[in-house]
């Protein structure tokens, strides 16, 4: 008997060990085993419909027990999410949303309308995985621009040693309007209604954006030098034919940018402030292109200043008369005039400029009316003209240089957004305020105190 039961294992151990080494061999040892479990879509038809778009579209899956943090839901084009596209987060085991949103999210990855093609669907969270789940899908047109790239929640680095090289290509896809169209291309800091332009283009479906130009739009935007942001970018289409004009937007997109830094900065210590770099006021040059501007309210005539590198006396720049200066010499520049100068510091020509300068508020809403201005300070750190508090009643405002209607700014009907002579700027509600005004983006803000 027992040598029975050596020749039966002697038969039968090697196709065990077969067998074993296959169920080890059929493992895919280089992707984690999925630990969330994805269910399938709740979609009643994978071909999409404008008369859907308020439908639902849900996703569920089962949750992780003591795993904190937001479920990523991510989209992709192929099964092995080689280029994932973060389609949304939710805080719960499940995530519903419209139609609508579908269309865009898979217009937006590149899917053409009225092609049915895979769309391949996962959820993490940490360092778990779920299950793939795939959908034929066909969705539909719309007749608003679709930005394509960037894709949300897409990073871009901008690197200040090549400015000039196309640091990104913004694409999108729109209908035929049968004649010209504009496209005006602008971003803002996530969240934000206030839109800097990033570029236009006629009739072309995309816009090569440089290191330098991505970057000043970015830096005007409230990013931060070497910190990712999250950015908000929006196409809008004009076009103009006998019938009138049509705008159309697009959708925005949000993806990350992480600018570097551009700007730089002297400063100017003078009997104004009792010659303390610490606190004196500073020249910024927007593009390090050796030229700086500030605005300097000299408070008396003939006052003394001198312009320095740093919040030191290290290094310094004097005159050597008229408006010439030199570096580390010469003796101290004098501001003739009292009040806010411009001033305009050349340090590849060595020349200085000053010109009087100043904003100020006027309309029957504030306490001067028509007649009178009330005057903004500068402030250098948030490169804006201010006032902390103005009384204002029920009225209208403009904003105007030098107390004089030459220069003037009002409302252009766009959330906040000024151009030169616009209209007059109501103020619905009296109250006490602080206002903000940018020169730059040519933007202005009330608070209500």
């Amino acid at each position: 008997m027992k040598n029975i039961f050596k020749i039966l294992m002697v038969l039968f151990l090697p196709l065990l060990l077969l067998n074993s080494c296959r169920d080890q061999a059929d493992k895919n040892w280089t992707n984690p085993e999925a630990s969330i479990k994805l269910y399938n879509t709740t979609l009643s038809s994978n071909t999409l419909y404008p008369t859907m778009a308020d439908n639902s579209f849900r996703l569920t899956w089962d949750g992780m027990n003591g795993e904190t943090g937001n479920y990523t839901i991510q989209f992709s084009k192929t099964a092995d999410f080689a280029t994932p596209v973060t389609f949304a987060t939710s805080t719960k085991n499940t995530y519903t949303t419209t139609v609508r949103a579908l269309n865009t999210a898979i217009l937006q990855q590149g899917y053409s309308p009225y092609t049915q093609t895979l769309l391949y669907i996962r959820v993490i969270l940490g360092t778990n995985l779920s299950n793939v789940i795939s959908v034929g899908i066909t969705p539909y047109p719309v007749a608003i621009p679709v930005i394509t790239s960037p894709t949300s929640g897409q990073a871009i680095v901008l690197d200040g040693a090549n400015p000039n090289v196309t640091a990104a290509t913004i694409k999108w896809n729109d209908y035929a309007y049968g004649g010209d169209v504009k496209y005006n291309v602008e971003i803002a800091a996530s969240g934000s209604a206030n839109f800097f332009p990033l570029g236009t283009v006629q009739n072309a479906k995309m816009l090569e954006v440089s290191h330098l130009v991505f970057d000043k739009a970015v830096l005007k935007t409230g990013a931060i030098a070497n910190i990712a942001s999250n950015i908000d970018i929006k196409v809008t289409a004009s076009s103009t034919s006998v019938g009138g004009t049509i705008v159309k937007v697009s959708d925005i997109v949000t993806f990350k940018v992480t600018p570097y830094q551009l700007e730089s900065f002297l400063y100017v210590p003078g009997a104004y402030q009792n010659w303390d770099p610490l606190t004196a006021e500073s020249l910024r040059s927007a593009t390090s292109n050796g030229i700086y501007i500030g605005y300097i309210n000299y408070t008396a005539p003939n006052s003394e200043f001198k312009i320095t590198t740093a919040r030191n006396w290290d290094n310094s720049y004097g005159t050597t008369g008229g408006y010439n200066i030199t570096y580390n010499g010469g003796n101290n520049l004098v501001a003739p005039n009292i009040g806010y100068q411009k001033l305009t510091v050349d340090t590849n020509s060595l020349t200085y400029a000053l010109e009087a300068y100043s904003w100020g508020i006027i309309g029957s809403a504030t306490p001067g009316g028509w007649d009178n201005d009330t005057d903004l300070l500068w402030n250098s750190t948030t490169q804006k003209w201010e006032i902390n508090n103005i009384v204002l009643s029920v009225g209208e405002i403009k904003f105007r240089l030098n107390n004089d209607w030459g220069t003037n700014y009002g409302d252009d009907g766009n959330n906040g957004s000024l151009e030169p002579s616009g209209a007059n700027i109501p103020i619905t509600e009296a109250g006490n305020y602080k206002i903000t005004f940018d020169e730059e983006n040519l933007v202005w803000t009330k608070t209500k105190l």
